[in-house]
């Protein structure tokens, strides 16, 4: 008998301190905190304190869902762990949060090193899990501080990110039709110095000179974060329309048979032009990243909860859903809502 796979419940963790487009007014006099929010859709961001790691955040949107659904920490069967800002290189930030969560000794736990199409990539690893037999239920986290990564003063990122922690349940479920299927993917390493932080783990470029000349000729010190932005701009709107057509192939679907799409939120420019490249109305389109920024790994899951709450999310919905970025990697699968709880 085949076994499905589907997201019961989904939490969130915030930090407390907000970077509010005033602020970022003040650093960058040329830039209103109106046009601040009409360049990027963004009206605040929450900023990790310093001794916050990404393992924090995660670890309390754990809890908060542990304590909203009635689970014990002993059901739990595996655990991953999405995050490009670990607490260490080694150990992996997954084993500190399993015995932060008291999880049973034979649950397993697992980091993925990815960016914005992480959720996607641990979701399908979920449901491979639980599809397979392996398992019954996966604690899927997603936390990223990517704050702790960017020079204060650049402009290029600082507007886009915040800081925050998710937590998703992703169970073995008896109906078919709350199940997410039809998971495609992509790479293309050769994108990966668009957006790169040099001197984040083992290998040291440009030790020697201690900066480097980016593309449009500044000079950057290769210990936060880079990103080209016209770059990953053209990789997106080449990469994202195909992914979601692959998507729609895959699971024999067509667009008028799509109740929501969920992208990644990395700006509210970016994804209008995507959402009027795909030829989707508003009202199937989510765009919920006023209060958060981009969030990398857990933008998708901040958006389904926001879905859920404004009632534009419901069960038995077909939703897609695709992450893209850093790497370059992209990933997409079809989603049919079940009935999610969100704890925030």
């Amino acid at each position: 008998m085949k076994r499905f796979a589907g997201i019961t419940a989904i939490s969130r963790f915030l930090p407390e301190k907000r970077l509010i487009n005033a602020e970022l007014s003040a650093i960058f006099p040329e830039w209103s905190p109106e046009k601040i929010y009409e360049k990027t859709g963004i009206r605040e961001r929450r900023i990790a304190d310093e001794n916050i790691m990404a393992s924090d955040l995660a670890t309390q949107a754990a809890l908060k869902l542990i304590d909203g659904t009635g689970f014990s920490a002993e059901s739990i069967d595996f655990l991953l762990f999405c995050t490009q800002t670990p607490d260490y290189l080694l150990p992996s930030s997954s084993c500190l949060i399993h015995q932060r969560l008291g999880l049973r000794p034979d649950c397993g736990a697992l980091d993925i090193n990815m960016g914005c199409s992480g959720f996607v990539y641990s979701l399908s690893l979920a449901v491979s899990m639980i599809e397979s037999g392996t398992v019954q239920r996966v604690l899927v986290l997603c936390a990223d501080t990517y704050s702790k990564l960017i020079q204060t003063g650049d402009r290029s990122v600082m507007p886009l990110f915040g800081d925050a922690g998710s937590a998703v349940m992703v169970e073995a479920i008896d109906l078919a039709k709350a199940s997410i299927q039809g998971f495609v993917f992509g790479t293309d390493g050769t994108g990966a110095g668009n957006l790169i932080v040099h001197h984040s783990a083992c290998k040291k470029e440009y030790a020697q000179q201690g900066l480097f000349r980016d593309n449009s000729g500044e000079m950057r010190s290769p210990e936060f974060l880079y990103m080209d932005g016209p770059e990953i701009l053209q990789f997106t709107l080449g990469r994202v329309p195909a992914l979601c057509r692959a998507i729609l192939e895959k699971t024999r679907l067509d667009w008028d048979a799509i109740d929501l799409v969920v992208l990644h939120q990395a700006n509210r420019f970016l994804l209008e032009t995507l959402r009027k490249k795909l030829k989707v109305s508003q009202e199937k389109f989510s765009i919920e990243m006023e209060l958060t920024g981009n969030t990398v790994s857990c933008t998708i899951p901040l958006a389904l909860i926001e879905c859920v709450q404004k009632g534009s999310l419901k069960p038995d919905m077909n939703v897609l859903l695709a992450g893209f970025g850093v790497g370059y990697s992209w990933a997409g699968c079809m989603m049919t809502s079940g009935n999610i709880r969100v704890f925030i």
